[in-house]
């Protein structure tokens, strides 16, 4: 019993050395790298779940396994954690007894000098008028130890390049800091994205109900979001004359702890409280008015959703699901439901279908729809897009489309062949904000500028270790004898040897004798 016990801690004393080693670290640091990958590729839980629905529709047979594999929810999935969990400890592992060693280091003295100094690779010897304080000054920036000896001699050792290592340690303790920000940010931070249109009656509040997506922190409840609500009062965009962007810029009402109007833009988020909103993009909202056979007119505002962001050609859907109810007990029909489906052109061509812009900014609207006619599908209980109609409704029939399509200009009007009337009254500008609040964003700011700090030192700094022994002579003069030896691979060492020896003010100088001094390093 003894024995295995025996064999199963030296086994567990093995896998913790290989642990936290640096190589191990670095492997680690680049499968984390590689497992961040498909969580750019393939769409994200909490992120654009449509697409992950459109994804399962494209690719029935892959799409189970991935899922399965976690690969819609990558950084949350357990063989994310484990990675990254284990180079948290590899580093952990690695730099603790590192730093231990390097504190004992410093708190070492330099060693004496060498019995022969001239088996080391820089070595000079000559004469000098100077006594050994003198010489310790000119050595400023040194570590230096001066020790006298029985026999009249005085060696003084001076050591330097210990940023190496600090940079070493200050840089692997920073990718600590980094790892730590962000799991910090995963589960004190949530970011929610709305759609939000011109007018006071689309303006919406923070809570978790009207935000149309919405990713909480594992720590974080619908309480801590801070309390405010945002209304569009004005959009103003610019563009060359190719249709490229110049500028875009929001301006908000802001209602809450504080009641203000503010302007934001594209690099300039708002920042309320402990949250900063982000303008991600913006397009053009129809306003349609339908009166269906009843006489009972209808108006929807709805965003259509820029599918050419260079020219802002748009498509969505405007549904009217209580069209066409019971004039005696007002309840809708769902086989007479209505929608409208089709394009939005901000500058239709002059001549042509108007099946594209020209020009992203409204100049010849035109809004080019197909009517359809059924049950839209949307009392199933099961989630779907508000800017598609329901392809599973169109593919059974239960939904269908009626007639030709319809070009309208701005309050053009389209009588349909049942009797019913559309009509399009025009466009609101609407943007596309996301709200972040992320408290590991000053940790990994701050653990990214130590990073770079750090691998500034661990590449500059250069350990390296110079001796000198001071001899009296009876004509008045000392001999001196000086050697170095630079502890890592440092081509500059010579130069600089040569420029200590200068600044010593040694005269006469004497042989330059070098040996082997494989053994000392």
């Amino acid at each position: 019993m003894k024995a295995i016990l025996g064999f199963a801690v030296a086994k567990l004393r093995t896998a913790w050395r290989q642990l936290t080693s640096m190589r191990t670290a670095l492997v680690l640091l680049f499968l984390l790298a590689v497992a961040s990958i498909p969580g750019s590729i393939l769409p994200q839980q909490g992120v654009n779940p449509e697409k992950i629905n459109q994804y399962f529709v494209e690719h029935p047979d892959l799409a189970p396994i991935i899922d399965k594999l976690g690969g819609f929810d990558v950084f949350r999935s357990p063989w994310f954690a484990a990675i990254y969990l284990l180079l948290f400890t590899s580093l952990i592992g690695c730099i603790l007894p590192r730093t231990r060693d390097h504190a004992r280091a410093l708190l070492r003295r330099v060693p004496d000098a060498p019995k022969r100094l001239t088996r080391l690779p820089e070595h000079h010897r000559g004469r000098t008028e100077h006594g050994a304080k003198e010489l310790a000054t000119a050595l400023r920036g040194w570590r230096t130890v001066t020790r006298e000896h029985p026999d009249g001699t005085v060696t003084i050792a001076a050591e330097k390049g210990f940023l190496k290592e600090t940079g070493n340690l200050v840089f692997h303790t920073a990718l600590i800091g980094v790892l730590v920000g962000v799991a910090l940010g995963s589960m004190q931070g949530w970011h929610a994205n709305r759609l939000l249109v011109k007018g006071p009656e689309q303006a919406f509040c923070t809570t978790p109900q009207q935000f149309d997506e919405y990713v909480p922190g594992t720590g974080v409840n619908p309480s801590d979001l801070p309390k405010y609500c945002l209304e569009l009062t004005d959009f103003q965009a610019s563009y060359l004359d190719n249709g490229q962007a110049k500028s875009f810029g929001a301006t908000v009402a802001v209602t809450g702890e504080k009641t203000e109007t503010t302007e934001f833009s594209v690099n300039h988020p708002l920042r309320l409280g402990d949250a900063n909103v982000y303008l991600l993009g913006h397009g053009y909202a129809v306003i349609l008015r339908y009166t269906d056979t009843n006489g009972r007119s209808q108006t929807a505002v709805v965003p259509f959703l820029p599918t050419d962001q260079q020219t802002l050609t748009s498509e969505g859907v405007a549904t009217f699901p209580d069209a066409n109810a019971d004039p005696k007990t007002g309840k809708p029909d769902r086989t007479k439901q209505v929608a409208f489906s089709g394009l939005y052109v901000p500058t239709a061509p002059d001549s042509g279908m108007a099946a594209r812009s020209i020009y992203p900014e409204e100049r010849n609207p035109r809004l080019v729809l197909t009517f359809y006619q059924g049950d839209l599908g949307i009392d199933q209980g099961v989630p779907s897009s508000v800017y598609r109609l329901n392809s599973k409704q169109i593919a059974n029939g239960k939904l269908k489309q009626i007639g030709d399509g319809k070009s309208l200009e701005v309050n053009g009007s389209w009588t349909l062949d049942d009797g019913s009337k559309l009509e399009f009254l025009g466009t609101r500008p609407f943007v596309t904000v996301s709200l972040r609040h992320d408290p590991g964003e000053p940790v990994v700011l701050v653990s990214i500028l130590l990073v770079l700090a750090g691998l500034m030192l661990s590449l500059g700094g250069k350990r390296r270790r110079v001796w000198v022994r001071l001899t009296p002579s009876d004509d008045g003069t000392n001999l001196l004898e000086i050697g170095g030896l630079p502890r890592s691979e440092y081509p500059g060492f010579a130069a600089e040897f040569a420029a200590v020896v200068a600044k010593l003010g040694i005269t006469e100088m004497g042989d330059d004798t070098r040996e082997p001094v494989d053994a000392l390093r």
